[in-house]
């Protein structure tokens, strides 16, 4: 696979994200997880995405386990922020005080068996710690050789020139896929301006841009899309399998799946931009790998915008409480 640059840091055009093989989407197979990760890797993919709060702290563990013997060949990103307790699922709190970024890097260090992190995210803004506190005692972290390259998740504009002033920024990961847009108003224009790469997540809008989801039905009872994203609504999933159509017949002429090209139209963002569509399957990895090669022309471009225009989606990308805890 071809690479791309985040600030310094060299990855794979293409990452991984690892979230769903613990966490949120239904059924677990730690087997074919880890068959999943080994996979990539075979196929040129360095960058894989993990968090803390994947589990929580199971996702570490495995990705972790997955990259046992092959460290090389892996640049870890992974995050923190999000705390969540196994004890009590109801509880979700925001931290970013030092004391806490510190304690929760030694523990993803002993989770992943590592002894650094390459890539280490704030994975929400806590909007009880100014910036400047948190991203100083990530900055220590570079300086005790714990961590190589810092990012923020979620982060408005001017958040991330208040971090980038303390210490430089490599990432800005959040949320960005045809249905998901609202990063191109600010947060793309500062990436761009102050050298910051952009990792988007859930770039195939949580598997919906697949085509693969028609109905709920489809998905198990306790799948967060079923249970927390109101684009999964009944009231907002016929609108938005409208669009799915619509992207599914321009695939159809171009012979790739919808996903491919809905992938390819956030790999063709800029050169500083790394997806990182997740999956716990090969299958599916490979149908997204081979969609870093799938070259777009203008035209192209532009058939697949007016095809999803980013006004026709229905539905906030998450419930109102999760909402919030964006810094928006």
């Amino acid at each position: 696979m071809r690479t791309r640059t985040l600030g310094e840091l060299t990855v794979s055009a293409q990452g991984l994200g690892c979230m769903g093989m613990s966490a949120f989407y239904g059924g677990r197979d730690e087997d074919e997880a880890v068959a999943t990760i080994h996979r990539a890797l075979d196929l040129g993919v360095t960058l894989l995405d993990t968090s803390d709060a994947y589990g929580p702290h199971t996702n570490e563990v495995l990705v972790g386990k997955a990259i046992a013997g092959r460290r090389y060949e892996v640049v870890i990103a992974t995050k923190f922020g999000i705390e969540l307790r196994a004890d009590d699922p109801m509880y979700r709190g925001i931290r970013g005080d030092a004391s806490y970024v510190k304690e929760a890097c030694d523990a993803s260090l002993r989770r992943l068996g590592v002894d650094h992190i390459d890539l280490y995210y704030q994975h929400r803004v806590d909007p009880g710690t100014p910036i400047e506190e948190t991203v100083g005692a990530m900055a220590e972290l570079v300086e005790a050789g714990k961590v190589r390259y810092l990012g923020v998740s979620e982060a408005s504009a001017a958040t991330i020139r208040r971090a980038h002033a303390v210490h430089p920024i490599t990432a800005v990961q959040t949320e960005w896929s045809l249905w998901t847009r609202d990063i191109e108003a600010e947060v793309a224009p500062v990436c761009a301006e102050l050298g910051i790469g952009v990792v988007p997540y859930s770039p195939l809008g949580r598997g919906f841009l697949t085509g693969a989801i028609k109905s709920t039905d489809a998905l198990e009872a306790d799948d967060f899309r079923v249970v927390g994203l109101p684009r999964f609504q009944a009231e907002n999933l016929e609108r938005n399998l409208a669009v799915v159509r619509a992207l599914e017949a321009l695939a159809a002429e171009r012979g790739v799946t919808a996903g491919q090209l809905a992938l390819a139209w956030v790999q063709h963002r800029g050169e500083h931009v790394v997806p990182i569509p997740g999956t716990k399957r090969r299958t599916y990895l490979e149908q997204n790998v081979a969609a870093a090669d799938l070259e777009l022309s203008a035209d192209d471009l532009a058939a697949i915008e007016a095809a999803v225009p980013a006004d026709a989606i229905a539905g906030t990308r998450y419930a109102e409480q999760h909402m919030a805890s964006l810094d928006l």
